[in-house]
């Protein structure tokens, strides 16, 4: 069975449509890349599987769990299961690595008396057990994000969920993430990556999922980054059968 299942998922906000009819499926230990501009739904799609978003119509199911039918309270439940990366939920600045993925832990219900070696365990999986007492203003860019991929493995995820991971990283330190990424892969883990960074994604050659203003518009094997995602002529398209849908619906019977 499939890990993550969207079936004809629908996400509106009031008039604005964010994801539209959109389906797929992931398998146990895939790579996958959601790739488009910014606006394109990406973020959204990732929200949903996080179930920081409500579906508006259609099914997504994730380990043999639907989300949209979840009760409230196994939300918590459903994301420990999850790894998560991102940048809006960076670093405390005030707090040292080790105690940064320490409340991490915390946060999550995962505390045990082998605690702190997990942390070191995990801080070396992105070669930084050396700077677990270090501040992230001690750190370079690249060090940050190794931190917060650390963060995300503290829970011992089987999906590591990761939007624009590389923002901000320069290409060495965006390549030495994408290595990690790539070794997690191989040991087994499901990469879901959020990404507008062109010159890698054409680089890893995974599956590349595309949305185009919240559309599925390609779904492609061992794929470079689809030029669809930053066509402006497929973006009007689109948006312009949704326009003619939507009046075929205004005289329908």
């Amino acid at each position: 069975m499939a890990q993550i299942i969207f079936d004809h998922v629908t996400k509106k906000y009031k008039d604005e449509i964010a994801l539209s009819d959109v389906s797929f499926q992931i398998e146990k230990g895939e790579f996958v890349f959601v790739i488009g501009k910014s606006g394109a739904g990406k973020s959204t799609l990732l929200n949903l599987i996080l179930k920081q978003e409500e579906v508006t119509s259609g099914q997504i199911v994730v380990e043999g769990r639907r989300l949209d039918t979840m009760e409230r309270k196994k939300i918590p439940a459903h994301r420990r299961r999850l790894g998560i990366m991102s940048n809006d939920v960076g670093l405390l600045k005030d707090r040292s690595v080790y105690d940064n993925i320490k409340l991490a832990i915390l946060a999550t219900g995962n505390a045990d008396d082998k605690m702190r070696e997990k942390i070191i365990k995990v801080l070396g999986l992105v070669g930084l057990a050396g700077k677990f007492n270090a501040f992230p203003d001690e750190l370079s860019g690249g060090e940050q994000a190794r931190v917060l991929l650390s963060r995300a493995l503290s829970v011992r995820p089987q999906i590591l969920i990761a939007d624009e991971p590389t923002a901000n990283l320069d290409p060495d330190a965006a390549w030495d993430l994408m290595q990690l990424f790539e070794e997690l892969n191989y040991r087994g883990m499901t990469i879901l990556i959020a990404s507008h960074a062109r010159g890698l994604v054409t680089i890893m050659k995974r599956r590349c999922i595309t949305l185009v203003a919240g559309r599925l518009a390609a779904d492609d094997k061992h794929s470079i980054y689809n030029q669809k995602a930053m066509d402006i002529f497929a973006e009007r398209r689109i948006l312009q059968e949704e326009v003619k849908n939507s009046e075929k619906r205004l005289f329908l019977p």
